[in-house]
């Protein structure tokens, strides 16, 4: 039996560009993007024309306890699933593609198998995972990890937002948990794969239509409180201020020099930020922020965490100010499945796409799922690798070259009857 696709197999690139534009309608950002966050009424807008689609398509829904979403085209013998997606949920200025692009690009092959009546021996699972960004409810692939055995149920449930509502009650209030036991799947789980934008610069700049995932960057969160002490800008003198929002500028500087000194892979910055009490001619007595480190090797995050600990505390104490730490997310170093991400590249090769090895800068659903399963993700590039923002474009060529790679690693790993 050859469950090798052809090269004539091709996904149908306005149909998917079309559901691309189509999801964007649903919580429209202010600039043309997408704020479509998690577990709003955005957000249960998008799942319902997500599952009308799938339903459409003749795929069955399974929703689980965290609100995934699983719609799945049976094969002919009973077998363990292939799983394919990514997340429909945005940041609050998201773009159009971050995401939905791995979620439409699965559906996208099913209608494609659709359209040429082919079958597959193991079934074919499309999936919309709960809470990938994180920016609402911290941390980030929150639903994917409980699925994975990552984190407890009860306490991702239990996470609120900035107004203090709970991820599990509004879970229910927009009527999207399920009665399915959270990671019941993981036993049927052949493989998953994972299409989505780069969110980086590098595939654009060399020029290749995809980039074959081999590895994820791991990394670590620490959220840093530094307290000063507030008082008046004006009639406090220089020598006399315990100023924490300088503290703090003088930390990030250090951890500027750290991610540099560890390049040319080794990433550092600061993007959560809030100093206390915000106020113009108020000294700063808090400043609260959270220090983000990647690297693909898991020592070096360990190291240059230390640094920045050391060199933080040095600062504080000079100042006359004291320093917290506290660990508020991170994961390992990814390595994905030598098997799927050959897959990838043969279907890359096959297709005629040009193509290039590339280390996920960003968390992706895949990393925890990685754990359960063979997995692997394909990259398309965005333009000027700008992600996480209202402006993150993609082309339709991109998208196409995407879906195509994804369509033959799929359809190769669940073996096309003849």
């Amino acid at each position: 039996m050859d469950a090798t696709p052809g090269q004539n197999m091709r996904v149908d690139p306005d149909r998917l560009w079309d559901s691309l534009m189509e999801m964007a309608k649903i919580g429209p950002g202010v600039a043309g993007g997408n704020n479509r966050q998690t577990l709003t009424d955005a957000d249960a807008e998008g799942r319902a024309l997500f599952q009308s689609w799938c339903e459409a398509a003749g795929l069955t829904m399974g929703l689980d306890k965290m609100g995934n979403m699983f719609a799945r085209r049976e094969g002919t013998e009973d077998l363990p699933a292939v799983y394919v997606g990514s997340h429909l949920d945005t940041q609050p200025t998201g773009g159009k593609y971050d995401g939905v692009l791995g979620v439409l690009g699965g559906l996208e092959l099913i209608r494609t198998l659709n359209d040429l009546n082919i079958k597959t021996r193991h079934p074919i699972v499309v999936t919309n995972w709960t809470n990938e960004e994180g920016t609402r409810f911290a941390p980030a692939m929150l639903a994917s990890g409980v699925f994975a055995g990552v984190h407890d149920q009860a306490w991702a449930e239990d996470k609120t937002d900035a107004e203090g509502k709970r991820f599990g009650d509004e879970l229910d209030r927009i009527g999207w948990r399920g009665d399915e036991e959270v990671g019941a799947r993981r036993d049927d789980m052949r493989a998953f794969f994972e299409l989505h934008i780069e969110q980086g610069p590098i595939l654009e700049a060399e020029g290749k239509d995809i980039g074959v995932v081999t590895h994820g960057q791991g990394l670590s969160w620490t959220q840093v409180t530094v307290t000063g002490k507030e008082s008046h800008t004006g009639s406090t003198p220089m020598p006399m201020r315990k100023n924490a929002g300088l503290a703090m500028a003088r930390i990030l500087e250090k951890v500027e020099e750290i991610a540099l000194a560890h390049a040319p892979h080794a990433v550092g910055a600061a993007g959560h930020i809030d100093i206390y009490p915000n106020s113009r001619n108020v000294i700063p007595g808090k400043a609260v922020f959270t220090v983000d480190f990647r690297s693909p090797d898991l020592a070096t995050i360990e190291e240059m965490e230390g640094e920045m600990r050391i060199a933080a505390q040095k600062i504080v104490d000079d100042m006359g100010l004291t320093v917290e730490f506290e660990k508020t997310g991170g994961f390992d170093p990814v390595t994905f499945d030598e098997g799927c991400v050959t897959a990838v590249r043969n279907a890359a090769e096959r297709l005629g796409y040009s193509h290039q090895n590339i280390i996920s800068g960003a968390g992706h659903d895949a990393c925890w799922i990685n754990r359960v399963c063979p997995t692997a993700m394909i990259m398309t590039p965005c333009v000027d690798g700008l992600s996480h923002n209202e402006a993150e474009e993609i082309t339709k060529d991109w998208a196409r070259a995407g879906a195509d790679v994804l369509l033959h690693a799929v359809v190769e790993t669940a073996e096309i009857v003849s």
